[in-house]
């Protein structure tokens, strides 16, 4: 507490604050202090240094591109706005036409081949009002071009302004459009070449020959063109046709307005996944970050020297979430790792403790040894040396099963056995040992099978170990009981005798490791762990054991007991 109080001081602790519960069992660590200054210097953009955060943003914003990427590909409105403006153009191509084949009758004139009629039809095309992207053509049955005509001005007529163009500027199109073109001109093109202007005219002036009105969409580095033909029928024979081109230019700023608005609510979309993310992984990799801190520093050798206090992991349980298991989890671990470390301890030190009494005891019969004369002197102190060397083969003994005792509990394999049967063939086999004192052996256990799952081996070694501690405390004449019960989710089994009890005082510490209450005469024939041993099986199968005196229901309780019991719950 001196060095903790130090460490407030430096820090500008207030000398106000109060350490209540598990603050003053358990001073601040330095992991908690190491945890909390990482987590001050975490910034906003330190969160990009996580491969957690990272793979989150990352597949948040793929399937954002992924989506935006289909709809610009396989965008219905550009094929549907395309198509209708060919039909339509189509339909213009046939107006003309038909326009050309009836102006000869028009003029009073007789052949639609006279020269008469030709000059008609060019007159007639010049007069037409055309926009600046169109251009028509007269085409006569050979393949000449009679007439061409191309709009040179816009209509002079004001557009409604429902019908007006969206002249808004389309910056990330065109900066797309030019990242395009560059990676265009750096990269050798293998496409189809699109036919010339001549060619394309020839080949639909010939299907329009075959009394069919056709047409095509050229695609362009900068938008579309599109070419169709009509034929010009007389006498119910095509004699020529009519060819119009169109760049339209409306075509092309619609579909860009349209893209336009689809990147900026990408944008806008990709911003709100990107600060999401974020906040998503914010939640989930700032408390990973601050467990694996925690984990990482207890880890580290330096960390103890840093602080002599345990490292205690950061407690997230108050999340309904997997964080808040795995916090639950870690510190569960933790502290269970801690309890098993304390145990050990205390079991090495009370093994050291009850070692040296014996090796005392060995010391001074050798040492008297070296002075003794007499031979009934010698004999006596043999008899000592004797004896301590038995009791610490059986102490080393004793502690070897018991430190053992939580691995092989962990490795053994639990099965189904027959608890009355294990308990009739043991009570057969002790029942001799008893006879053979002078202790009668009465087995009361029910005639129906009670199966449990456990380790028959293990608890086997409890129910030995309580009936020869009852036989042992027993003089000739007295009794050993044992008898078993089975309730709605449990099993009772109880050890009692009619023995000398158990004093009150030690009824809570009989458990205990190396604790042993016996007459004068067996000191030093047990090591005090067979009830600790037993204790420790009985638990790790989920049940209890507990031990009390035999009394009449109403007797004083300062009365002596009529024997002692030892009771034994295990869960069916």
């Amino acid at each position: 507490m001196a060095a903790e109080t130090q460490v407030i001081r430096e820090t500008g602790g207030s000398g106000n604050e109060v350490v209540l519960g598990e603050d003053w069992v358990r001073p601040q660590s330095a992991v908690d202090t190491e945890v909390r200054i990482r987590r001050a210097r975490r910034g906003i953009l330190s969160i990009f240094r996580s491969p957690l955060a990272r793979k989150i943003i990352l597949f948040n914003m793929l399937a954002l591109v992924l989506l935006v990427s289909g709809v610009l590909f396989t965008n219905p409105f550009r094929d549907t706005l395309a198509r209708q403006h060919q039909t339509a153009l189509v339909s213009q191509a046939e107006g003309l036409a038909d326009l050309f084949a009836v102006l000869p009758a028009i003029g009073g004139l007789d052949a639609y081949d006279d020269p008469q009629s030709q000059a008609l039809r060019a007159q007639a095309l010049t007069r037409l009002t055309l926009s600046p992207e169109t251009e028509v053509l007269l085409i006569a049955a050979d393949g000449t071009i009679e007439a061409a005509q191309r709009g040179q001005r816009a209509r002079t007529s004001t557009p409604v302004d429902q019908l007006a163009l969206d002249d808004r500027r389309t910056v990330i199109s065109d900066a797309l459009d030019s990242i395009w073109h560059l990676l265009a001109r750096l990269s050798p093109s293998q496409g189809t070449m699109a036919p010339d202007s001549a060619t394309l005219v020839a080949q639909l002036h010939d299907t329009a020959m075959s009394g069919t009105s056709t047409g095509r969409v050229i695609r362009l580095e900068s938008g579309f063109r599109m070419v169709v033909a009509a034929p010009v029928f007389a006498d119910g024979q095509p004699v020529g046709s009519v060819v119009m081109q169109q760049i339209p230019v409306e075509i092309d700023r619609m579909l860009r307005a349209e893209r336009e608005q689809v990147l900026q609510m990408f944008l806008v979309a990709l911003l709100v996944s990107v600060g999401l993310s974020l906040v998503l992984a914010s939640t989930i990799a700032n408390p990973l970050s601050d467990l694996a801190t925690a984990a990482e520093l207890g880890r580290d050798r330096n960390a103890r020297r840093m602080s002599p206090g345990r490292v205690r992991i950061p407690d997230l349980t108050g999340r309904p979430d997997e964080i808040g298991r795995l916090s639950s989890a870690m510190r569960g671990m933790v502290t269970a790792l801690y309890d098993r470390i304390d145990a050990n301890e205390q079991f090495a030190a009370d093994v050291a403790h009850e070692i040296k009494n014996p090796l005392a005891s060995l010391r001074s019969a050798v040492g008297t040894l070296r002075v003794a004369r007499r031979e009934d002197q010698v004999t006596r102190l043999l008899d000592v040396i004797e004896h301590d060397v038995r009791r610490l083969d059986r102490l080393i003994s004793d502690t070897s099963n018991a430190s053992r005792l939580d691995s092989e509990l962990v490795r053994e394999e639990e099965e189904t056995f027959n608890l009355c049967k294990t308990l009739d063939n043991l009570s057969q086999h002790l029942a001799q040992e008893a006879q053979a004192k002078g202790v009668e052996f009465i087995s009361e256990l029910p005639r129906e099978a009670i199966l449990i799952q456990g380790l028959e081996a293990r608890l086997a070694q409890v129910f030995v170990n309580l009936i020869t501690n009852a036989i042992s405390f027993c003089n000739e004449g007295d009794a050993v009981r044992i008898w078993a019960r089975k309730r709605e989710n449990r099993v009772l089994i109880v050890v009692e005798d009619t023995g000398p009890g158990i004093p009150e005082q030690a009824l809570t510490k009989v458990f205990k490791r190396f604790y042993s209450e016996r007459p004068q005469d067996q000191f030093g024939n047990h090591s005090g762990l067979g009830l600790a041993i037993s204790k420790q099986i009985i638990e790790a199968h989920g049940g209890v054991i507990w031990a009390e005196n035999i009394r009449p229901t109403h007797a004083d309780p300062n009365s002596p007991p009529l024997g002692a019991r030892f009771v034994v719950g295990l869960p069916l």
